[in-house]
């Protein structure tokens, strides 16, 4: 047989095999493209709805944080409304059956960097607690990473970092499982720091030169904290511009409300400081057990002396 016979009854076959062969019930039989599509079209999980919720979640932050400085109302409001959707997502997860690692990640992250972003506004407006609120962003990324990394190293690479055990820890397993019990927690320890923030434009009694100039010392900045706020009149040209009065009804707050909010919150805020430090210690605890696993398997190897 010629080279070129050879490679025609090649095609010819390969050709033959493409196309769908009747079977004995007259059946046609399934190529690889048609059991392709039998599986189901490719689903882009990047539009999922909870995602596109935590889209919405970054835009708000954001916006809030544009906000911040001058405008508390308007950013207490956008931050508020990111931290309420933080619920939805999670239900919209659960409704439409799309819970992602890639969502769950998403979720946590634009957690972790609000809350860092306010505590870093706070620690500008009151420098003399800013080690507090460092402390407080240090032992938050660190917790939730270590804890997240533990989970995913320890217990496999389907596992949701919200699935604890009860033996490895009660405390983490009521937190994570209970759905009203992380909600409430978390909802609580954001209206501790809102509160916060609110009493850094209507609270005199923790900072006196909050709201009036220090004496006899030109102010720098308009940010609240030391220095305190320039007066509308040195920030536009006229102290009665829609500017000057947009800023002045910005920054005129009382400070009964957000002394309760802090109030009521604090002890719950507390609470998931304690909750961070014993996730973190746990995490460590977990790694740790690891490592002492791969020890052993290496000693018993002989790659380890």
């Amino acid at each position: 047989m010629s080279v070129r016979t050879r490679r025609q009854k090649a095609a010819e076959t390969a050709t033959a095999d493409e196309k769908p062969a009747p079977t004995g019930n007259g059946v046609a039989r399934a190529t690889s493209a048609q059991k392709g599509a039998e599986a189901g079209p490719r689903e882009n999980v990047y539009l999922f709805w909870p995602n596109i919720v935590g889209y919405a979640r970054v835009v708000l932050a954001v916006a809030s944080l544009y906000y911040m400085p001058l405008h508390p109302r308007t950013c207490s409001f956008l931050y508020s409304i990111s931290c309420l959707l933080d619920a939805l997502d999670g239900y919209l997860a659960r409704l439409f059956h799309q819970s992602t690692t890639f969502g769950s990640v998403l979720d946590m992250v634009t957690d972790r960097c609000t809350t860092a972003c306010l505590l870093v506004f706070l620690s500008s407006a009151w420098p003399r607690w800013s080690i507090v609120f460092q402390g407080l962003i240090s032992l938050d990324l660190a917790s939730h990473y270590m804890h997240m990394y533990a989970t995913l190293s320890m217990g496999g690479a389907g596992q949701s970092h919200k699935k604890v055990d009860s033996s490895r820890s009660w405390i983490l397993h009521k937190y994570y499982t209970s759905r009203t019990v992380l909600f409430v927690f978390c909802l609580f320890n954001e209206l501790f720091f809102i509160g916060l923030y609110l009493l850094s434009f209507s609270s005199p009694k923790l900072s006196p030169s909050l709201l009036q100039p220090p004496p006899n010392i030109e102010p720098m900045t308009a940010q609240p904290g030391n220095p305190a706020h320039e007066p509308p009149s040195s920030l536009f040209a006229s102290p009665w511009s829609a500017g000057a009065l947009e800023l002045a009804r910005a920054n005129k707050l009382d400070s009964t409300l957000p002394w309760i909010i802090t109030g009521v919150s604090a002890p719950i805020m507390a609470i998931k400081q304690f909750i961070n430090v014993v996730q973190m210690v746990k995490a460590s605890n977990w790694l740790v057990e690891g490592d002492l696993a791969t020890r052993r398997a290496a000693r018993a190897e002989g790659k380890l002396a």
